[in-house]
């Protein structure tokens, strides 16, 4: 399904359901689930932009509570089920201990701005607080990021789509492929550096028992 017979699907279920069914695809795919939260954003702002059936302020504060909200479900998940879950299969995926120790390192270190931005990437925005909660981001620092990255996002996409009206069809795939793009470019990236200084890094980790 291309972006705009989508972005018509959604619009239909904003219009039966109101401002909850934004809160839920919003909350269940920050929560880990693959559906298109930020695309049902930009569909209810389209609404709102050429109707007066819905507000933006109320689609905004519904998106933005939904990716909170989901967030937080999917950090708790995270936290309680994700380490015994990499222990036990992370093998297959070639995640040893050391690596794990890596991986929790790295997160206290950059976990601030992977919160926030993650909220922006396409595909990681399921899977960033997952991620925090299994890698034992403090609840607080996650808390902090997580509410004021969903803020930040709904209302650029929210507001940003209201403004822009049906050229969001154009700027929201373009952008949809940016985002893609820059999250393989990163993983790439991140995969190299791991290889290159894990010996390095592993060491670090072990140095800072009391970052984790």
């Amino acid at each position: 399904m291309g972006l705009a017979p989508l972005l018509d699907t959604l619009i239909s279920l904003v219009e039966a359901f109101g401002p909850w069914i934004i809160f839920g695809i919003v909350a269940l795919e920050s929560a880990g689930l693959p559906l298109p939260g930020e695309t049902i954003l930009v569909s209810a702002a389209l609404l709102a932009s050429t109707t007066n059936q819905i507000d933006i302020a109320v689609i905004v504060t519904a998106a933005a509570a939904g990716a909170i909200v989901g967030d937080g479900i999917g950090y708790t998940v995270g936290w309680r089920l994700g380490p015994p879950l990499l222990r036990k299969y992370g093998r297959y995926i070639r995640l040893n201990e050391s690596r794990l120790l890596i991986g929790q390192y790295l997160f206290f270190r950059y976990g601030n701005s992977v919160v926030f931005f993650g909220r922006f990437i396409a595909v990681l925005r399921m899977f960033t607080a997952l991620l925090a909660g299994a890698n034992r981001l403090p609840a607080g620092r996650f808390f902090f990021f997580n509410i004021t990255g969903g803020i930040c996002w709904a209302c650029l996409f929210g507001f940003g789509a209201h403004t822009l009206g049906k050229e969001i069809y154009n700027f929201s795939e373009t952008l949809s492929l940016i985002s893609f793009g820059l999250f393989i470019v990163a993983g790439v990236a991140f995969s190299f550096v791991i290889r290159r200084y894990e010996v390095v890094l592993l060491g670090q980790a072990k140095r800072a028992p009391s970052d984790h």
